[in-house]
């Protein structure tokens, strides 16, 4: 029988899984409640495609997947880098740009040379974030938040992953990945967009606590 106080986080990546583990840690802190990795499964089945047009649509794809799968509450995030300059590129495709196994600094030089011309006050951009929230049964919650910034002249830090070192935020003159993981977790797209989703998270939590202690469900 499923387990009802259990939160799989759906991504088979690590620095990922790692930062909403610990944002999922903070929100949750008072509850009795078990936080776990789908890359931790056996046995665990592909990664489906994320071919929805939006973030919402690939974060659902993903949440929904891992619920079915492993028969627990789910949650997925989806987001990009949407740079002005270059019409919202990356975005959706940001993982996959320049190719999917393309390791992110070779990614983050192509695109520094694709605005090699472009003044610092054009270089705006946003990381995007969507949330999914899915349950076995099929029910679905999503959130979404965006962080503004602008695109550094060169790589800046050592912390973060995927395209932080080129993500500077104008009201702290650095970039993301020369922020402190604590800092960054309190400010990041991914932050703000978990600050929504995890008021919803602990309803469905408190409800499966409510369910098992009136015999309406039995967890094991």
């Amino acid at each position: 029988m499923r387990k009802l106080k259990r939160v799989v986080i759906a991504s088979h990546n690590r620095s990922k899984s790692r930062e909403i583990d610990q944002l999922l840690r903070a929100g949750l802190s008072d509850l009795s409640v078990e936080i776990r990795l789908l890359a931790d499964y056996p046995n665990t089945p592909p990664p489906p495609d994320e071919n929805a047009n939006s973030y919402v649509g690939n974060a659902i794809i993903k949440a929904s997947a891992c619920a079915a799968f492993t028969e627990s509450i789910s949650l997925a995030d989806d987001a990009g880098l949407e740079i002005d300059a270059l019409n919202g590129q990356p975005g959706l495709y940001s993982r996959r740009f320049a190719g999917e196994n393309t390791p992110f600094s070779i990614k983050m030089g192509i695109l520094l040379e694709m605005l090699k011309d472009v003044p610092p006050e054009r270089r705006t951009a946003r990381f995007r974030c969507a949330v999914a929230i899915a349950l076995p049964a099929g029910e679905v919650y999503t959130f979404e938040d965006t962080l503004e910034g602008r695109i550094a002249e060169a790589p800046c830090g050592q912390a973060g992953f995927g395209y932080d070192p080129i993500f500077c935020v104008p009201s702290l003159g650095c970039t993301l990945a020369e922020l402190p993981a604590e800092f960054k977790n309190r400010i990041s797209h991914r932050a703000k967009v978990m600050r929504r989703a995890i008021p919803q998270l602990r309803a469905l939590l408190n409800e499966c606590v409510e369910a098992t202690n009136d015999g309406t469900h039995q967890g094991s």
